[in-house]
């Protein structure tokens, strides 16, 4: 999505909002200036990515212990 900088101005809790499903490019006299993205976004993708990979009986601390050895 590609909005104005007075449209982000004027609009800012809805564009806060829309900033979690979508990247939101923001332009100045037809320049993009800056562009709103969610910082979780990266992580969630890859989380959601994973799942069904694990085995269920995986846990924290049996990760932690392997990585240990393995140094």
């Amino acid at each position: 999505m590609t909005i104005t900088a007075t449209e982000l101005k004027y609009n800012l809790g809805k564009y806060l909002r829309l900033v979690d499903t979508e990247d939101i490019s923001i332009k100045k006299n037809g320049k993009l200036i800056a562009i709103m993205s969610n910082p979780n976004k990266d992580r969630i993708s890859i989380m959601q990515s994973l799942k069904g990979i694990l085995p269920n009986d995986t846990n924290e601390n049996e990760i932690k212990s392997e990585r240990l050895l393995k140094k």
